[in-house]
């Protein structure tokens, strides 16, 4: 059983519930740092152009460098840390993800500055994968998925809250000052997890091996699959809504921050209301949300123009993260006694998914569509997971019929 995969690494004994609450904290914290450390660039992008002589167009390569570490790593670090204590690898993935971004903040050229983002993205899928593995494992089964849904609060939060005050301080003062906050705060989410997260111990049957035996499972892939199409959509309509919000609906620049607050606080609600609903019915709640997702993202190609129905369904769009922490624990079912490196390649499918939404976004702008029209992009590239989804079931279903 999935669960008992889950507890043979846990720690020992019952924690209370203040213990969980201070370790849920902890990881938290560390998610919060990576989700402020991962998009505070994209706020940034100008003075950081401006002060290594490059184009805007150029230093956004920066961010594709992050996304490359974040594929690359998180399954390369699951792989060779199979026999390493979870407490051990997440000190280790956040020292090096507070180093990275301190080191960011004192690059002395371009390529040296991509070369560090390239780094410090190498610890976020397992920190993540990892950190959602310890979570699901101090809680009963029936609630493993609002367990990983509180760790993922620091990544929606920083989105909110994070990302926007690192933007200003960087704007403020400059943009190394970000980074080095950004760093700052690893370094404190390294000291909460050495305080509250007592020591583990590694599974006897841990190795390399063991962890490799995720990618012959093709329900490991089909869920990945899942978020890597699935969650693409999100992606090609955030990509471009500032665009939207100005060219289509007509507003001000002055209320893009404010449509993308809203997206903000989307995310959380749907963190929040798709933890629970996960607990509920983990299959249940990423169906439903990727049949929502269809249609709410068609509605936004249909509504754009007018202002009330933009930020209605990008506040809607937000909301679709409620399938994230279900399909995170799902990777966690099917992945059997390989846990860690299925959970860590979640990131890397919601970094591909990123790039495929922003990529199939602009190329149906390129071909002279509306910038709208990325809703439609987002509803068919949805439709696409909610198909793989079912597959996956379905094969699922077969494979327990006698």
């Amino acid at each position: 059983m999935a669960a008992d995969v889950i507890d043979s690494r846990s720690i020992r004994g019952a924690p209370s519930r203040t213990a969980i609450a201070l370790v849920t904290l902890a990881l938290a914290v560390g998610s919060f740092a990576i989700g402020t450390g991962e998009f505070v660039i994209m706020g940034l992008l100008p003075e950081v152009a401006d002060t290594f002589g490059v184009t805007t167009p150029g230093a956004g390569h920066v961010i594709s460098a992050y996304a490359l570490g974040v594929v690359v790593g998180a399954p390369v670090i699951a792989v060779l840390a199979a026999k390493m204590a979870r407490r051990t690898l997440l000190l280790l993935m956040m020292a090096i993800f507070a180093a990275g971004n301190i080191s960011s903040a004192l690059a002395p050229t371009f390529e040296s500055f991509a070369a560090l983002r390239f780094i410090t993205g190498l610890p976020h899928g397992a920190y993540f994968g990892v950190a959602a593995l310890v979570a699901a494992s101090m809680v009963p089964v029936h609630c493993r998925v609002r367990a990983v849904g509180q760790v993922m609060l620091g990544l929606t939060i920083a989105t909110l809250v994070g990302t926007p005050i690192a933007t200003f301080l960087g704007q403020l003062l400059n943009w190394r000052a970000a980074f080095m906050m950004v760093g700052g705060v690893g370094l404190v989410t390294m000291l909460l997890i050495a305080l509250f997260l007592p020591k583990d111990k590694v599974d006897e049957g841990a190795s390399i091996a063991r962890e490799l035996g995720a990618l012959r499972r093709i329900q490991v892939w089909l869920t990945l699959g899942i978020a890597a199409v699935g969650f693409g959509g999100m992606f090609s309509i955030f990509s471009y809504v500032a665009t939207t919000t100005t060219q289509i609906a007509g507003l001000g620049t002055s209320m893009v921050p404010v449509v993308l607050a809203l997206f903000g606080i989307g995310m959380n609600v749907g963190n929040i209301v798709g933890s629970r609903l996960g607990d509920l019915s983990i299959k249940g709640t990423i169906g439903g949300m990727m049949v929502f997702n269809v249609f709410v993202m068609t509605l936004f190609s249909l509504t754009a123009a007018n202002p009330v129905m933009l930020c209605l369904c990008v506040f809607l769009i937000g909301c679709g993260f409620a399938a994230c922490p279900a399909v995170q624990t799902r990777l966690m079912d099917v992945a059997a006694d390989a846990q860690t490196l299925a959970a860590a390649s979640n990131h890397s499918a919601f970094n591909i998914a990123n790039a495929l939404g922003a990529w199939l976004g602009g190329l149906v702008i390129s071909w002279g569509f509306t910038a709208a029209s990325t809703g439609y992009v987002g509803a068919v590239l949805s439709a696409f997971g909610l198909i793989v989804f079912g597959i996956s079931v379905a094969l699922e279903r077969n494979a327990r019929t006698p």
